[in-house]
């Protein structure tokens, strides 16, 4: 799940605890949601559009898809005026904080033939959400955010 770190940062999940992931206007990462992720599903909050973009912690899915009540909300940059109360277009999960990861950069995940087919890495990729496949969050897991940890117990921090 990428987020704009000045919009809504992995810090900010952290201070919140959980929140709905609203303001998705794109049908396949709608899909996604809604069709793809379920109550206890680890995520990698993705920070993007900003300086140094990559992976920042990790979530988890707290409440299964339902409609974004952002898209009735005439006042909302993400009001769609086509929506309606009985029939919504638009939907979120909440994501639960899980833990603040050191961050794993674009050119680092780039780095490793393991995540060459990864979505988030595909070049004009612009979906806020996008499936990891279970070799790959293995090997972000095991390689990358576990090598760090361990690095981290060595040196007593």
């Amino acid at each position: 799940m990428k987020s704009e770190p000045d919009e809504f940062s992995i810090d900010d999940l952290a201070r919140e605890k959980s929140t709905p992931w609203f303001g998705v206007r794109n049908y396949q990462a709608r899909n996604f949601m809604m069709n793809d992720m379920r109550i206890g599903d680890r995520v990698l909050f993705y920070h993007s559009s900003c300086p140094a973009p990559g992976i920042a912690g990790i979530g988890e899915v707290a409440r299964a898809a339902y409609p974004d009540a952002t898209q009735f909300d005439p006042a909302s940059p993400y009001h769609d005026a086509a929506a309606a109360p009985g029939k919504p277009r638009w939907f979120n999960v909440d994501v639960r904080f899980v833990r603040k990861t050191r961050l794993v950069g674009l050119p680092e995940l780039r780095a490793h033939p393991e995540l060459a087919g990864m979505r988030v890495l595909a070049r004009g990729n612009r979906l806020s959400i996008t499936p990891v496949e279970p070799a790959e969050w293995k090997f972000i897991a095991r390689r990358l955010l576990a090598a760090a940890a361990t690095r981290a117990a060595k040196k007593g921090k």
